[in-house]
């Protein structure tokens, strides 16, 4: 079986899980990656010292347009769609005829449901839907896989194996990958913005700006360091600093007046059918 990694389309995101890859110790020369711009593909191969091919241009391998992602994906094992949701279907459409029948194919895009991309690969082809989250690019990532029809447990294994490099990788059904985008996938921005409120707060209580927004976002930092440890319980951390009759525990109690339970809930609700309507404002459906 072929162990060369192909990652089509290489941005941020996947340029994190590739470099989770090889600093894991995955070798450089088994790494493939195609991008939009010879500049691009010069710095990946320059920064990472892997094999780059540019869609509209050429890259280290001097392969030219289209005939990239095809080169790429005919070498690789597991190939990694990392191209915007509406190039999905089309790029795994353009790479079908080159694929080893027992390559797995890796989506990282959000609102593409398996069915469409395993309708224009060839029958059988083993493909799994990826969510992961941006702390992946420090290695605090979370990834949910969902496998498709024909993807047994030894291709889950491999797709879990390179998002473990990047984090902690599960596995959940494809039904459940819009809730999981609500909590993992968008729940950064949901944390970013509390540290955001934090500062905002302090500032009115007359902290000067800059040094509210280093107390926010070191103490959201620490919060989030001791919720790393596996037996952590955020509900038991919460009560171990809210001392009874004293601050926390009041500002505790202003924040289950206000119903911020209610809010976050509402939120995450919110981001889900936003997540539904734009898969079909994609489109994306077999």
């Amino acid at each position: 079986m072929r162990t060369t990694i192909a990652f089509l389309g290489c941005g941020s995101m996947s340029e994190a899980i590739m470099a989770g890859l090889l600093g894991s110790g995955f070798p450089a020369d088994e790494v493939l990656a195609t991008v939009r711009s010879s500049p691009r593909a010069a710095w990946l191969a320059q920064r990472y010292g892997v094999a780059t091919a540019a869609t509209e241009g050429k890259g280290t391998e001097g392969t030219e347009g289209t005939d990239a992602n095809r080169a790429a994906a005919a070498q690789a094992g597991l190939v990694v769609l990392g191209v915007k949701p509406g190039l999905v279907r089309a790029v795994a459409e353009e790479i079908a005829p080159v694929l080893d029948p027992r390559a797995v194919v890796v989506s990282v895009a959000g609102a593409v449901p398996l069915a469409s991309i395993e309708a224009v690969l060839p029958a059988g082809q083993p493909v799994v839907r990826a969510m992961p989250n941006t702390p992946a690019r420090i290695g605090y990532g979370v990834t949910a896989l969902a496998a498709g029809s024909h993807a047994g447990a030894a291709d889950l294994q491999r797709v879990r194996e390179l998002f473990a490099t990047v984090g902690l990788a599960l596995e959940v059904r494809e039904d459940q990958i819009d809730a999981v985008g609500t909590v993992s996938g968008s729940g950064p921005a949901y944390v970013f913005y509390l540290a955001e409120a934090m500062a905002e707060a302090g500032e009115r209580l007359g902290l000067p700006a800059d040094l509210a927004r280093t107390l926010a976002a070191h103490t959201v930092a620490g919060a989030g360091r001791l919720l790393d440890d596996p037996d952590a319980d955020p509900a038991a951390l919460r009560r171990a600093v809210s001392s009874p009759h004293g601050s926390t525990e009041r500002a505790i109690a202003a924040f289950e007046e206000r119903g911020l339970r209610d809010i976050v809930a509402a939120g995450t609700a919110a981001a889900e059918a936003r997540a539904k309507e734009i898969t079909r404002e994609l489109g994306q459906h077999p």
